[in-house]
């Protein structure tokens, strides 16, 4: 009996925590305790042998190190304490995501967590790749600031160890013209409180976040203008009105002060004061219009691609989108090159018009040297 448990736990060396495969040596010098926590069992044998001949023959050993072991836990409460300070768009995510992460993994000693132990756990707690590649990121992002804070040594969540995962690129759903006249008609009869917001989201093209955080001084009317000071991307940008748009803003700021949001949310109202944090949701209202108008698989966000694909279809180059957009770089406005089959079918038909514009006596099917040949004798 005595024997099965040495060959199980050799002398010198404790697993901690039970079952988690981090191995440690514990041996003694002049009555002073060591402990090192090594990780795999046969690097801890091997420490164990080397400290235990470097004791006999009076070698100077590390100093002793009392320090608890950095919880995952505590890597993500220093992350989120980051996030609060940028003033982060996306905090409520990460919050969220946080929490999940914590809940399942924050117990854990954060240098003993390997990158195959993640991908695993990341690869049975996600369904898809986008997912996967976010909770990727934040645990990334919580290593490495761990790493910059000297409270780990390494980041299993790097790409080196762990690839980000492809995801896949849907068609874009946008609004036809006749779908957001349709749409229009019944936020108006349904929802008129509401119908400037929703002008203002297909024709200026801002994201969830920004349209709801706008104050009524950062509206510059001779300018046609909304000045954004943060943004998803971390830059300050300027939003250009057209007719549309101005009216919707026009309508939306009568009576309200510079200092005050030009669309308030519920719960920046005195109707929920023991609300602490405010919401970008507006699903109440917007959801229930889109079925009531029978408009399949269009969420608030296609507003902001109704947006982007009207100026690609209205000729816009994609340098001209991506700064209408606000997009950071030119692949992000290039997705929205995708359009509708009869605008595609217009821009080949102009083509044939031109052709025919200048040659209009020659026969429609014509060969190419006979069509030559008429060139010249004209």
């Amino acid at each position: 009996m005595n024997k099965d448990k040495e060959k199980k736990n050799p002398r010198g060396l404790f697993e901690r925590p039970p079952g988690s495969g981090v191995w440690w040596i514990n041996y003694y010098q002049h009555g002073k305790q060591h402990r090192e926590k090594v990780g795999r069992k046969s690097a801890a044998i091997d420490l164990y042998r080397k400290r235990k001949t470097e004791i006999r023959e009076g070698r100077k050993l590390p100093p002793l190190k009392r320090t608890a072991p950095v919880m995952i836990a505590d890597l993500i409460d220093a992350m989120l304490d980051h996030i609060r300070t940028q003033g982060h768009k996306d905090l409520r995510n990460y919050e969220s995501r946080g929490e999940i992460v914590r809940a399942k993994l924050g117990a854990r000693d954060a240098e003993a967590l390997t990158p195959q132990e993640l991908e695993t756990w990341l690869g049975r707690h996600t369904k898809t790749a986008g997912t996967f590649n976010r909770y990727k990121a934040l645990i990334s992002l919580t290593y490495k600031l761990g790493v910059r804070n000297k409270k780990v040594t390494h980041n299993p969540a790097k790409g080196e160890f762990i690839p980000q995962r492809p995801e896949p690129r849907g068609r874009l759903r946008f609004l036809t013209r006749e779908e957001f006249e349709e749409l229009r008609k019944v936020i108006q009869h349904r929802f008129p409180e509401h119908l400037n917001e929703y002008v203002l989201g297909v024709h200026a093209g801002m994201r969830l976040s920004e349209q709801y955080t706008i104050e009524v001084g950062q509206y510059d009317r001779h300018r046609r203008a909304i000045d954004l000071d943060k943004t998803k991307n971390g830059n300050a940008r300027t939003v250009h009105l057209n007719s549309d748009a101005l009216a919707a803003v026009e309508a939306a700021v009568i009576g309200r002060k510079r200092s005050e949001r030009v669309f308030p949310r519920e719960d920046r109202l005195d109707t929920y004061p023991d609300r602490k944090k405010e919401q970008f949701d507006n699903r109440s209202w917007f959801e229930a219009a889109v079925r009531e108008a029978g408009i399949p698989r269009i969420t608030w966000h296609g507003l902001r691609h109704t947006f982007c694909s009207w100026l690609a279809m209205a000729g816009a180059t994609t340098r001209e989108i991506m700064e209408a957009g606000g997009h950071k770089t030119m692949s992000q406005a290039a997705r929205y090159s995708h359009l509708t089959p009869q605008h595609t079918q217009s821009v080949v038909d102009r083509i044939a018009g031109n052709m025919h514009r200048k040659s209009q006596h020659a026969p429609k099917y014509a060969p190419a040297k006979q069509s030559v040949t008429v060139k010249i004798d004209n």
